[in-house]
């Protein structure tokens, strides 16, 4: 009789397992000294202010960005492919640092998972790092509603700037998938509660806050963009600003200790700073400025990762995280699956395992338009194909062939199964791709192209889109904002992430469309402009049936059903 079939380790399982050193060592690796580690118990620590204030004026290594193909449900693997690719490039002799956004616990609770990497390619320990981990989305959201609490109590109490209600533009925020806080009247209850008006919550991944984090360079700067924050207008249509009331003072109290950047390792014990989490889809998708320059002035070189496909993190990217810190990238890595090559191309979820180069002919065409896209940016780059066990040779070689024909560089990749040692080959390739192209980067747009063209640019030369459109009002809306002095600003446009069009159910590379712009909205600390478009929501709801019903904690304390 045979044997019964192993069943894989999930991805929890192996997480636990895992052989993490003390987190001084990790530090040691990549020179960072004991006393200047905030340790949060053996493994995770927070990197000193001081200690990376003194980083400036150091040379800084190569920085590699790992993007992917637009997601499907057959996935994709981007923060898996980063873990793995830091972990080969440590293996080749490479002094490498992984730079990852932290996860929300909203999609950890709904449907999409965390965000921590999968299989043998994780940044540890796994379950800290996908629920509270170092507090900064608590910190972050708390800052968020002391801002709305001081609006509402000045005008409660004095109104001096004459805020009008009803144009109070600044929202509250909580870091779990809530529709019903969507929209919503506050402050009902009669006199003592204040004066009711419309109001909503945000998840916090959307807040500006959270943007403002991640783009602030130091302490100064944080708290020079938390004034900025424009939470409304006066009754003589004039913005206030959150310094006005002063709340730039108490916001920066809460996030001090959330600015430092924090520290863990990988499964392969690679080190690795995770610091910040605002989505693509709503907002610019990438992990700090000051956990990125940490990690360039300490290491030779740095993978980090964008959210969802090329069309919206890499875009964000290159445009507004590259272009606001002066970042050049030396190399894109743009991740691909067979599996979701061929859901493009029209195959249902239940077909996948099969053979079908029919279906990867159509659905490469969405490979094909980022490969095109990126190199409007002037950056090298590297397409891999994640590799699932499902995968076929005649796959493989024909998305080889078409990658040949587009002249990219294809690598493919096992880092799932075999962590580093399965993505030796396309670190070697990564490398060899900076040694011989020097990067040539630019951002799309120049900093005075008018909004509307800077919105309609990316549309067009990223989207694939014929145009935009906006009734009157919102037109009007972008003269304003550059009547009053924001025109330099760049564009953080929020869409499905399911498609180049603003319907997520049009799969493949569709062109000739229209984006059809919803609502506008000024980050004035952020210092970009937020461009809601088709139904894309700045609020998550949960699935029918959330991740979060098959959670418990069994009798040892220990977690079970989170992966």
């Amino acid at each position: 009789m045979a044997g019964k079939t192993k069943r894989p380790a999930t991805d929890i399982e192996i997480a636990r397992a895992a052989k993490m050193l003390p987190i001084d060592e990790i530090g040691e690796k990549i020179g960072v000294p004991a006393k200047s580690l905030y340790r949060y118990g053996a493994h995770k620590a927070k990197l000193s202010t001081e200690f990376v204030e003194g980083l400036k004026g150091r040379p800084e290594g190569k920085l590699i960005l790992v993007t992917a193909m637009t997601p499907t449900p057959a996935g994709e693997g981007k923060t898996t492919t980063s873990v793995g690719l830091a972990d080969a490039l440590d293996r080749i002799g490479k002094k490498t640092v992984v730079c990852l956004r932290e996860p929300s616990l909203g999609p950890c609770f709904g449907v999409k998972g965390g965000a921590a990497g999968g299989g043998y390619a994780q940044v540890v320990p796994m379950e800290d790092i996908n629920l509270h981990f170092t507090g900064d989305f608590h910190a972050i959201s708390a800052a968020n509603n002391l801002l709305a609490a001081l609006i509402d109590n000045h005008v409660y109490w004095t109104n001096e700037l004459n805020i009008d209600p009803r144009r109070v533009a600044w929202r509250r925020v909580m870091d779990m998938n809530d529709r019903a806080l969507r929209e919503i009247v506050c402050s009902l209850g009669g006199v003592p509660n204040g004066f009711p008006r419309e109001d909503g919550f945000d998840i916090t991944p959307a807040s500006e806050v959270m943007a403002i984090l991640c783009l602030a360079e130091d302490l100064e700067d944080l708290n020079r963009r938390l004034g900025n924050i424009i939470v409304g207008h006066s009754r003589d249509r004039q913005p206030v600003r959150a310094r006005e009331i002063k709340a730039d003072g108490p916001m920066s109290v809460l996030l001090r200790d959330a600015l430092m950047p924090n520290l863990v390792q990988t499964l392969e014990n690679t080190p690795a700073i995770l610091h910040g989490g605002p989505f693509a889809n709503i907002a610019h998708g990438c992990n700090s400025v000051v956990a990125t320059r940490t990690a360039l002035r300490l290491a030779d070189y740095v993978v980090t990762e964008a959210g969802f496909g090329a069309d919206l993190g890499a875009e964000k990217f290159f445009d507004i995280k590259c272009r606001k810190a002066g970042l050049k990238p030396d190399a894109a890595v743009l991740v691909a699956t067979i599996r979701a090559l061929k859901m493009h191309g029209g195959v249902a979820r239940d077909d996948l395992e099969k053979e079908n180069i029919e279906a990867l002919e159509k659905g490469v065409e969405n490979l094909s338009r980022h490969v095109e896209n990126l190199r409007n940016y002037g950056v090298p780059q590297v397409v891999v194909i994640n590799r699932f066990t499902s995968d076929t040779d005649a796959e493989i070689d024909f998305v080889r062939q078409q990658c040949a024909e587009l002249d990219v560089s294809i690598s493919v990749a096992n880092h799932w199964a075999e962590g580093g040692a399965g993505a030796e080959d396309l670190a070697r390739e990564v490398v060899n791709v900076i040694e011989t192209h020097p990067t040539e980067f630019r951002p799309l747009y120049p900093d005075n192209m008018p909004l509307w063209d800077k919105v309609r640019t990316v549309a067009q030369m990223i989207y694939g889109a014929r145009g935009i459109i906006a009734d009157k009002k919102l037109r009007d809306r972008f003269k304003e904002f550059e009547a009053g002095g924001f025109g330099h600003f760049p564009v953080c446009i929020a869409k499905t992430q399911y498609s180049f069009s603003t319907d997520p159910d049009l799969k493949g590379a569709p062109g000739n469309h229209v984006v059809p712009v919803r609502e506008i909205r000024l980050a004035g600390g952020a210092e970009f402009l937020v461009v809601l478009c088709g139904e894309i929501m700045t609020m998550p709801g949960l699935p029918r049936v959330p991740a979060a019903n098959h959670m418990f904690v069994d009798k040892q304390a220990r977690i079970e059903g989170l992966f």
